[in-house]
């Protein structure tokens, strides 16, 4: 098991220190609320170096070969294997994932990595025609510089990963800031492993750090051409708005309510275990989660019998135990606003099916019926094990139902008619839908991302490449050119 304490709060040209602020953090296990580490914070002075060497180091490794850039991440792939069961209790002990959710995030980032490893070989240019006689156009692709990157709390190892290796294999640089929960999982582990993989030294950095230090430093600084942000809409749209006025080209991956559809000719038990899958993995903490589940009344009372039979044998407590599906959100704040919800669900008419007790951060599943689409729980993205049901009578109903929110992440419609499903789908106003499936995918060569108050901008595969490199015209006249007034 890797020592907590061993990866310190930064890791700035190269050096594993503590930040310069005065303002400490406590790193706690969410679960029994033990203090992993405490760290000093970074302040403006470190964000500062952190770009400053990521944009030194960045022309030396644009001019790697991308034979060399290639076997790093290949390396970086073999580290996380020698290193997974120690990643896999680093996730439970940080963010309180369970085993399954440790897995499956390893599994995520293994493959990024993995699509990163290709990029190198596909910073390819373009010869075009030109309009004048005796020109010749080549548009080459080029990285931006130097990549801002800010992660979530609820899976930091890949949603940092998802940025910052394709920015990387790119030929960036990268400055890293993860959210102060999770500054290892997010942060610094990823720069262990990057280390060992043999990327230059000062190449990725890492700072970790309150808001309250640092204000908008991290977008304003002029270095970053490129901010990606994974996150609240809220904190979302504030830095769309900082980066915006400077000129930054921005990729948001915000918030969900992802509507999950069970039309009358589904399959009832692929349903429900696509249903369960997608509400209740990580506790309900991921953006593509299903927060409400809407249901062809033809099908409504046997999916619900079904449904609310699985939620009811879902484990909860210590995401150590590999047998607990259900573990801790990942602070007092998001159980508060929570059980605000819960109520207020209640207070709406809408009806508790199962409501689990709340013990610490562990919230037991929680599955509301007699739900309505003006309902603040069929509304609001929920980042817990909390759930709506929603009956619809017909095709038409369901899209007004699923289509009623500011949200459009992600989505899935169950049914035996293929064509009717994606029928269906385009008429969802969601950036990503999955027939016959959950709501919770992610591939790294598909683009990945949202509409509405859901984000801005598509990662993975070719999607990533055109994110985190830009397009650069150089003409050749072959032929003397004659000039007026010449």
């Amino acid at each position: 098991m890797v020592d907590l304490k061993t990866l310190h709060s930064q890791y700035i040209d190269g050096i594993w220190r503590e930040g310069k602020s005065s303002l400490q953090m406590e790193n706690k296990n969410p679960y029994n609320g033990e203090i992993l580490a405490i760290y000093q914070a970074a302040n403006r002075e470190d964000v500062d170096i952190a770009y400053q060497t990521a944009k030194r180091i960045q022309k030396d490794w644009e001019a790697v070969n991308p034979a060399v850039k290639r076997e790093i991440f290949e390396k970086a792939v073999l580290v996380i294997e020698e290193k997974h069961e120690s990643i896999a209790q680093i996730i439970t002990k940080e963010i309180g994932g369970t085993r399954l959710k440790a897995e499956f995030e390893i599994g995520l980032v293994k493959n990024m990595l993995k699509e990163a490893a290709t990029f190198p070989f596909r910073m390819e240019g373009k010869i075009l025609p030109s309009v004048t006689d005796g020109k010749e156009n080549r548009v080459y692709r080029v990285p931006v510089g130097v990549v801002g990157v800010i992660s979530p709390f609820n899976f930091p190892f890949f949603l940092s990963m998802k940025s910052v290796a394709p920015a990387l294999a790119a030929g960036n640089g990268v400055v890293l800031k993860p959210h102060e929960h999770t500054v290892i999982t997010g942060g610094t582990m990823i720069a262990k492993i990057f280390e060992e993989a043999g990327l230059p030294k000062g190449l990725l950095n890492v700072v970790t750090t309150e808001i309250s230090e640092i204000g908008d430093a991290f977008v304003e600084h002029p270095i970053p051409k490129s901010i990606s942000f994974t996150g609240s809409t809220q904190v979302g749209r504030h830095i769309g708005s900082v980066a915006g006025k400077h000129l930054k080209e921005v990729h948001l991956e915000l918030g969900g309510n992802s509507g999950l559809i069970v039309l009358d000719d589904a399959d009832i038990d692929l349903a429900v275990s696509a249903a369960v899958f997608s509400r209740f993995t990580h506790q309900g903490q991921i953006c593509m989660s299903a927060n409400r589940i809407i249901i062809h009344e033809a099908v409504y009372d046997n999916f619900v019998e079904k449904y609310l039979a699985k939620v009811s044998e879902l484990t909860c407590g210590d995401p150590s135990d590999e047998k607990t599906i259900i573990g801790p959100l990942i602070n007092e704040k998001q159980v508060a606003a929570t059980s605000k919800l819960i109520e207020a669900g209640i207070k709406e008419g809408a009806k508790p099916l199962i409501k689990g007790e709340i013990r610490g951060n562990i919230v037991e599943p929680v599955v509301f019926g007699n739900v309505t689409k003006e309902m603040e729980i069929a509304k609001e993205e929920i980042f817990a094990p909390v759930v709506s049901l929603i009956k619809a009578s017909n095709d038409q109903e369901i899209i007004e139902i699923v289509n009623d929110t500011s949200y459009g992440l992600s989505g899935a419609v169950h049914t035996e008619n293929i064509e009717r499903g994606t029928q269906l789908a385009k008429q969802m106003e969601t950036g990503m839908i999955h027939i016959n499936d959950g709501t919770i995918n992610d591939e790294p060569n598909v683009a990945f991302g949202g509409m509405k108050n859901s984000g801005v901008g598509r990662l993975n595969g070719e999607w990533s490449l055109d994110a985190f490199t830009t397009t650069k015209w150089i003409s050749i006249q072959h032929n003397r050119k004659q000039f007026p007034y010449s």
